[in-house]
């Protein structure tokens, strides 16, 4: 599947039998050598009140905590193997409680509450000072808001970002946020676990439509383009203490098959 152009693996792991290594997630990720993704969701049965729990991988194969774009997929996916027809869902992550809604063409996701919002530091970087936002959405998120992100060596910037000190141990994600207009956003994200630039990261959106607002005022909600060209919606309340923080943004399904998983 794929959501906005970030592009995912997913199984069915209810019965428990799925046992995959760092090393097997990996393989399967690789472009090259398996099937080809930006990271992997297991379903699985929830441990609480929720029905299900999501499982996300990056593409090296180790445990994240969140993907925006991922809960998409995943309540879609574990929706159509449920054989459902309800058209809302909760599941449990790392983050906390996700629930979201099957719209006609896409997927509303209400995401868990952002934190550890720090306020503007600058940063001492390759290219000098930077002023740059840090907020939890799910995963941590930095972002430096640009004049053209179309200009930005992302490899480069994008990974010195990511493993700068001031985000040690677990570091963060990296994004670049060009503003065309008050509540129209372009933004370019290298992802951690990815270690490279994706099409699209659905946590790094909302968390740059949240920066924007408190760097701006602009209000609910902020469309946001990524990488791929596609738009996601961010909606919110109740600024600065962000409640019902929203994602709504597609959801597709690619292709179905099997594969031998090599031990």
């Amino acid at each position: 599947m794929n959501g906005a152009g970030n592009d995912f693996i997913l199984m069915d792991n209810r019965e428990g039998r799925i046992q995959l290594t760092t090393d097997q997630i990996a393989r399967l990720c690789d472009r090259h050598r398996g099937i080809g993704a930006d990271g992997l969701l297991l379903v699985e049965p929830a441990t609480g009140k929720a029905e299900f729990r999501m499982r996300y991988y990056n593409s090296d194969g180790r445990e994240a905590e969140m993907c925006g774009n991922g809960t998409r997929c995943f309540l879609r996916y574990a929706l159509r193997i449920s054989a459902s027809q309800q058209k809302t869902l909760s599941f449990e992550t790392p983050a906390g409680v996700i629930r979201g809604t099957l719209l006609d063409n896409s997927v509303e996701i209400q995401m868990s509450t952002p934190r550890d919002h720090r306020p503007l530091t600058v940063l001492q970087l390759e290219n000098g000072a930077e002023e740059v936002h840090f907020i939890n959405t799910g995963v941590p998120h930095a972002v430096i808001f640009v004049e053209d992100v179309g200009k930005i060596d992302i490899s480069r910037r994008g990974a010195e970002l990511r493993h700068h000190a001031a985000f040690l141990p677990a570091g963060a994600n990296a994004n670049f946020i060009q503003v065309l207009a008050p509540n129209h956003l372009r933004i370019r994200t290298y992802e951690r676990g990815v270690e490279n630039e994706t099409l699209a990261c659905g946590t790094g959106v909302v968390a740059s439509a949240l920066l924007h607002h408190l760097r701006t005022g602009a209000p609910s909600p902020i469309c946001v383009v990524v990488q791929s060209g596609d738009k996601i919606e961010v909606s919110f309340e109740n600024s600065p203490n962000f409640q019902n923080v929203r994602m709504r943004g597609p959801a597709e399904f690619v292709f179905d098959g099997e594969i031998e998983i090599p031990a």
